[in-house]
C-alpha cells in the first residue's frame, strides 16, 4: 500500500521540521511549500497523488484562503486543513464556506496533526474495519436466532437487525457484504418454513392468532388515531421494503418526528391486487369477492384489478366511525398526478383523513425488469436503496410534504408489500389460464417443484377466491422465481436478479407502518 501524501504549505515551513519528521515516522509522506504560489504549483503537478493539504492561513503573496479556493477548483474532494493564528469569526466563516475539512489554531502539537489525519483519511478505513469486526461478533447470535424457532414478533426483530447491518455495511463499505447476504438467504429459508407452517392459522377467523396482516392493518395501526382535531395523512408507497424505508426516513425526519415504528405481514399473494385491496377493504380477498362481487377481479379477468380502492376505503370507514369524517383518496401513478399532489397538498389539511397511494416504486421495480438502463442502476439491494433515496429526495412527493412545514399533521407511512431480488429459477407447467406472475401462480393441474413452494389447494382456507373449481395457488419461497420449460434459459437470463413480488420472503411480507408527527 502506498503512503498517504500530505502537502503542507507554510511560510515558516523550516520551523516545522520536527512536526514533519513526526508525521514521517508515522508512515506519512510530506511534501512542503513555503508560499502559496509554490503550493499551487506542487498541487498542480501532483494533485492525483496528494491525499490531504495543510495550509497556513496568513502566508504572504497568496493567502491560505486564496490557495484553498484554487485547490478546491482543481479538486473539490481533497481534504484541506487550515492552520491559523487568527481566531476571528469572519475568518472561520469564510474558511468553512470555502469547504475546509478542519482547522487548527497555532501553535499546533504533532498529535493534533496526527488526530486530524486519522479523522480525515483513516476514518473510513477504521470504521469499515470496526463494522466488519462488530458484525462478525454478532453473526453467531443472529444465526442462533434465525434457526431457533422464532415467533412472528421475533422474526420482525431479526429482520430489522439484518437490515440495520446492511445499512451499516453500505455506509462504511465494510467487506462483509457477501457473508451478510448469505445470512439473509439463510434467514429467508427459515422464514419460509415458518410462514408455510403457520399461515393458514393466521388467516383463520376463528383462531385470531399471529401478526397483524393486510386486512387488519388499518383497524389496528391507522384508524384509531384518526380524529377531527388533527389532519391525518396516510401515505402508502407501494412495494416499499423495510430497507428502502430506512433510507428515506432521515429525509422525512428533517420535517417529521418518528413517533413509532410498527409492522404488519402482507397476505399472500404479496401482490398489489390482493394485499392493497385487502388493506382498504379491511377484508380478505375471498370476503371482498363475496361482499362486492362486481368489484373484484381475479388474475385471469380482464381490466384493472385495483380500480375500487376508494370505494373499499369508504366502506371500511363507514363501518368503523359512528359519525361521519371528512376523508379523501388520491392515487399517484404518473408525473402529472405527482404535480397535482404538489399543487393540492395544503387542501388536504381540510380533511380529517387523507389517503395518498404513490405508485412510483412499483413502476420502478417493474420497469427495472424491462429496461436495461434500470438494470444497471439497480443491480443489487444496495443500488436499489440508493436509487430509492435519490428518487424520493427529488420527487414531487417530498416537495409536496415540505409544504406541510409548520402545520400540525399526523403522517403515517406504509406499503402494501415489498419485493425480493430473485436468483433461483423453479420450473412450472400450467395451462393457458395459469397466471404469469413470477412469484405466485394460480391455475389448474399445475406441475411444480414441491420443495420450492407453499401449495394452497383449498384457496378458501387462505382467504382467497377460487377462479375455477380446481384452482390451486402456489407461492415461491425464498428467492425462487417460476419459469416455464419453453425458452427456459432465455427467460432465466432475462429475469434473474430482478426484483419481484408475490411470494414468501422477509422482504415481501414484513411491511413497516410508521407514525410521524410534524416537528
Amino acid at each position: 500500500m502506498s503512503k498517504i501524501k500530505i502537502l503542507w504549505a507554510d511560510d515558516e515551513i523550516d520551523l516545522l521540521k520536527p512536526h514533519i519528521l513526526f508525521l514521517q515516522s508515522k508512515g506519512y509522506e510530506v511534501v512542503t511549500a513555503s508560499n502559496g504560489f509554490d503550493a499551487l504549483e506542487t498541487f498542480e503537478e501532483q494533485s492525483f497523488e496528494i491525499d490531504a493539504v495543510f495550509l497556513d492561513e496568513s502566508m504572504p503573496g497568496l493567502s491560505g484562503l486564496e490557495v484553498l479556493q484554487k485547490i478546491k477548483t482543481r479538486n473539490p474532494a481533497v481534504p484541506v486543513v487550515l492552520i491559523t493564528k487568527n481566531e476571528a469569526e469572519h475568518v472561520m466563516e469564510e474558511a468553512i464556506g470555502s469547504q475546509i475539512s478542519d482547522y487548527l489554531i497555532k501553535p499546533v502539537h504533532p498529535n493534533q496533526l496526527l488526530l486530524t489525519l486519522k479523522k480525515l483519511i483513516d476514518n473510513k478505513r477504521l470504521i469499515s474495519e470496526k463494522t466488519a469486526m462488530d458484525y462478525q461478533l454478532e453473526f453467531r447470535q443472529i444465526f442462533m436466532e434465525i434457526t431457533g424457532g422464532l415467533d412472528h414478533r421475533e422474526w420482525v426483530e431479526a429482520y430489522r437487525k439484518i437490515v440495520n447491518w446492511e445499512l451499516r455495511v453500505d455506509a462504511n463499505q465494510a467487506e462483509v457484504g457477501d457473508i451478510l447476504s448469505q445470512q439473509k438467504e439463510q434467514a429467508n429459508t427459515e422464514f419460509s418454513k415458518f410462514v408455510s407452517k403457520n399461515y393458514l392459522d393466521w388467516v383463520d377467523k376463528k383462531k385470531e392468532v399471529g401478526p397483524v396482516m393486510s386486512h387488519s392493518m388499518m383497524r389496528k395501526h391507522i384508524l384509531p388515531h384518526v380524529n377531527q382535531t388533527t389532519p391525518t395523512i396516510l401515505l402508502l408507497l407501494d412495494n416499499l421494503r423495510y430497507d428502502q424505508w430506512k433510507v428515506i426516513e432521515p429525509i422525512l425526519n428533517e420535517q417529521f418526528r418518528t413517533e413509532s415504528e410498527g409492522y404488519f405481514f402482507s397476505i399472500l399473494p404479496t401482490a398489489t391486487q390482493y394485499s392493497r385491496n385487502a388493506i382498504f377493504a379491511g377484508m380478505m380477498p375471498a370476503d371482498i369477492e363475496r361482499t362486492f362481487p362486481d368489484k373484484w377481479k381475479n388474475d385471469i379477468d380482464e381490466g384493472g384489478k385495483n380500480l375500487y380502492e376508494d370505494f373499499f376505503l369508504g366502506k371500511q370507514l363507514e363501518s368503523v366511525f359512528r359519525k361521519e369524517i371528512k376523508w379523501e383518496y388520491m392515487k399517484v401513478t404518473n408525473v402529472n398526478h405527482g404535480k397535482d399532489l404538489n399543487d393540492n397538498i395544503l387542501h388536504f389539511l381540510n380533511n380529517d383523513f387523507t389517503v395518498i397511494v404513490y405508485n412510483f416504486i412499483d413502476m420502478l421495480s417493474h420497469a427495472r425488469t424491462e429496461m436495461e438502463v434500470l438494470k444497471e442502476l439497480a443491480g443489487d439491494e444496495r443500488a436499489y436503496r440508493s436509487l430509492t433515496r435519490s428518487w424520493f429526495l427529488h420527487s414531487p412527493l417530498w416537495s409536496a410534504l415540505q409544504k406541510l412545514q409548520g402545520r400540525d399533521v399526523q403522517l403515517f407511512v406504509t406499503t402494501d408489500h415489498g419485493t425480493i431480488r430473485v436468483k433461483s429459477p423453479s420450473k412450472v407447467v400450467g395451462d393457458r389460464e395459469t397466471t404469469s406472475n413470477l412469484r405466485y401462480k394460480v391455475g389448474r393441474n399445475l406441475q411444480f417443484e414441491a420443495k420450492d413452494v407453499l401449495t394452497i389447494k383449498e384457496p378458501a382456507a387462505a382467504g382467497l377466491p377460487r377462479p375455477n373449481v380446481s384452482s390451486t395457488f402456489i407461492f415461491a419461497k425464498e428467492d425462487y422465481f417460476f419459469l416455464y420449460p419453453n425458452n427456459y434459459n432465455q427467460f432465466n437470463n432475462y429475469y434473474k436478479n430482478t426484483f419481484q413480488h408475490g411470494g414468501i420472503s422477509l422482504e415481501e411480507m414484513i411491511c413497516p407502518v410508521i407514525k410521524m408527527r410534524s416537528k
